[in-house]
């Protein structure tokens, strides 16, 4: 069951009749339940009390358990303004997934104003707003902005659903568009949120918290995954705590001898960390962002306790992301974060695609992929500073030594060979290194087809050489901030 709130003027009844509609299931209107004594008070432009409203919700309460009992699935809407209304709607039903229409106070005016057939004045607006609490964390709300059309804002909560997996169609393009879900359709890689702001589109999974797609104006600027398909090479996940390798996967810290699970076992090593197969879970959403978290509890390996948080955001110059890494355990925890795109501008291998790294140091590598010195690019086949097609240069290099623009970004650049477009991505707060790979090791259908630029807050085997790795003492923040900037795609 789905229960739809909000103030009077979100849209409630109109978006709660769509979804419905759309799913297939049974809709209530909760002003249904409403007695005449409660309909004549408001008609008459005097707000309900709680004493009003209790056998309102308790008519609504009753309604809801014997849906369930049926084993039917429905949507309800309802004002619910206060968390003790919720309360009194959601305790004891945990079939129910709230979704709040959220909308800015101009916007609701402008909607109620424009109504001639309700008995709710718009004057009463007021007092709604008064006496609103918005949905909180604990209560798992699925926040929808309602600045959109009601078709716009049903997809939305289509999207977010974790339960029925529903075609619908994007409120743009008109064209279909499969929503992940973890019922009828299964998922690998679990639920999905889609993003949406202009023409850009992006999808972010739960598992891993990675990115899978970024879309401007119709053209794919990662490679990506496909939906329902397994995440491989490490495309879009974030690389926590730790990027790239271990080697053996023993260090020591605090004067402790550590193992690591070997899952670079070809090689012998611990690679990219140990959340990429977690499950992370919603936080927060809006239209265009998402907040996503997880707890890395203590473990073989790594003893250490820390909540793990990544928002992913679209604005203006394209997508931001940002990774924050917090100690909540009682003793230090050495500390490392990258996350793992592969860019592309179209072209079916990277070959003839132009790159640009602004780095004067790359990090040498043995055949285990372990640092074995640093040496500055000039008069190598790894100096990117000058932007130039990729050729058959075989890359899995870190870089180091960014040159930065004032605002403190250094940007990797991917451009069309003929066209004029592109897709920057640019490394901010917390990156020192960026690994740049071609996938020359990858299965054959996926070899060089995109270049995989991977911001790093440290080099590969950190854990073990101490090289810039962050030692995060209890209560400290870690944040790695990096995002796609696109150009000539309008």
């Amino acid at each position: 069951m789905v229960l739809v709130v909000g103030v009077a003027g979100s849209g409630k009844s109109t978006v709660g009749r769509l979804l419905a509609e759309r799913l297939g299931w049974a809709y209530r209107d909760a002003d249904e339940f409403h007695s005449e004594a409660n309909r004549v008070k408001m008609a008459a432009g005097h707000p309900l009390t709680d004493s009003d409203r209790g056998p309102w919700l308790e008519a609504i309460g009753e309604w809801m358990d014997q849906v369930i009992t049926a084993g039917r699935q429905a949507v309800v809407t309802c004002s619910a303004l206060k968390h003790a209304y919720r309360d009194t709607l959601l305790a004891g039903r945990p079939e129910v997934l709230l979704v709040y229409l959220h909308g800015s106070r101009e916007l609701l005016e402008s909607r109620l104003a424009a109504r001639g057939d309700h008995f709710f004045p718009a004057d009463l607006l007021d007092s709604q707003l008064a006496v609103l609490q918005e949905p909180g964390a604990d209560e798992h709300p699925l926040v929808v902005e309602i600045d959109q059309s009601p078709e716009a804002v049903v997809a939305a909560v289509l999207s977010l659903m974790p339960g029925e997996a529903a075609a619908v169609s994007d409120p743009v393009t008109g064209v279909p568009i499969a929503r992940d879900g973890p019922s009828a359709s299964p998922s690998s890689t679990g639920t999905s949120w889609r993003l949406v702001r202009g023409d850009q589109r992006a999808v972010v999974v739960q598992l891993g918290g990675a990115l899978r797609d970024y879309v401007v104006n119709g053209r794919a600027l990662l490679d990506g995954f496909s939906t329902g398909s397994a995440i491989t090479g490490g495309r879009g996940q974030l690389l926590v705590p730790w990027p790239n390798r271990v080697g053996g996967g023993q260090y020591r810290f605090d004067g402790r001898s550590l193992q690591l699970p070997l899952t670079e076992v070809e090689k012998g090593n611990a690679i990219h960390g140990l959340l990429r197969w977690a499950l992370w879970k919603l936080l927060a959403r809006t239209e265009d962002s998402v907040l996503l978290g997880t707890t890395l509890c203590p473990q073989p390996g790594y003893p250490f306790l820390l909540d793990v948080r990544v928002e992913y955001r679209l604005d203006s110059d394209g997508l931001r992301t940002a990774v924050h890494a917090t100690n909540i355990g009682t003793e230090p925890a050495p500390y490392g974060a990258g996350q793992h795109p592969y860019l592309t501008v179209g072209t079916d291998l990277v070959d003839s695609a132009v790159l640009t790294v602004p780095a004067r140091y790359l990090v040498r590598t043995d055949d285990r992929g372990l640092p074995v010195g640093r040496e500055p690019v000039d008069g190598t086949p790894y100096d990117f500073r000058t932007a130039r097609p990729i050729g058959d240069l075989r890359l899995d290099t870190a870089f180091t030594g960014l040159d930065r623009h004032p605002d403190g970004r250094a940007v990797v650049r991917l451009a069309h060979p003929s066209e004029p477009r592109g897709i920057d991505l640019w490394l901010g707060e917390g990156t020192r290194y960026v690994q740049v790979y071609t996938g020359d090791t990858l299965a054959e259908s996926e070899r060089r087809r995109g270049v995989a630029v991977e911001a790093m807050s440290c080099p590969p085997d950190a854990f073990r050489s101490g090289t810039d790795l962050t030692v995060l003492q209890p209560g400290a923040t870690h944040v790695l901030r990096w995002g796609l900037s696109p150009w000539g795609y309008s």
